[in-house]
């Protein structure tokens, strides 16, 4: 069943009680909205990242940021 809601001034809205249980969503996630081709709009809800791997792959990078690499690689 749809579910109509009200845009504020501020372009915000409440995502209805029924829609956020069945993404899984919770106070403080992200969501993302995407349009298709139809000017039809889709929302999901974005994975947390996990800070720590992030920062550990981060470090292994630095071999890769020479500028010999930013050259080779620039045009990819």
């Amino acid at each position: 069943m749809p579910n109509v809601v009200k845009v504020t001034v501020k372009g915000q809205t409440t995502i209805p009680v029924d829609i956020r249980k069945a993404l899984g969503i919770e106070p403080g996630d992200r969501i993302v909205w995407e349009l298709d081709e139809n000017g039809s709009a889709k929302i999901r809800k974005v994975p947390p990242m996990d800070v720590e791997y992030l920062k550990a792959v981060q470090a292994t990078l630095s071999e890769w940021r020479s500028d010999t690499d930013e050259e080779a690689y620039r045009d990819l």
